[in-house]
């Protein structure tokens, strides 16, 4: 049996990102706004990616690693831009302290 970790691009332009041991059932459920949820509000969806794996811990496991992925490297994996995959895997922006406020965001008395 083979799982499939799958790319959904949205009609907002939004990704969605799941994994099924039936890959075309999955995406026509997606398409045809069966699967309740979050493509269910968003059709029509394309499939944008794919990749095959042989248990199903390592296709979830993608998925959620997939997920965490900002949407700049997830267009590179579509793209199967592996040198970009890499880059942005390393690129970590410099984090700015942010001070927080001691007011209420009130005025007046």
């Amino acid at each position: 049996m083979s799982f499939w970790v799958y790319i959904l691009q949205c009609a907002d332009r939004s990704y969605y990102t799941g994994h099924t041991d039936n890959l075309e059932q999955r995406i026509a459920k997606h398409q045809s706004g069966e699967l309740e949820g979050y493509t269910s509000n968003r059709l029509p969806v394309e499939l944008r990616f794919v990749e095959e794996f042989s248990t199903r811990e390592e296709a979830l496991a993608c998925e959620q690693q997939i997920k965490g992925w900002s949407r700049k490297k997830r267009e590179a994996l579509m793209r199967r831009d592996w040198v970009e995959v890499s880059r942005l895997a390393h690129h970590h922006p410099t984090i700015h302290a942010v001070r927080p406020s001691t007011s209420s965001g009130r005025t007046g008395s």
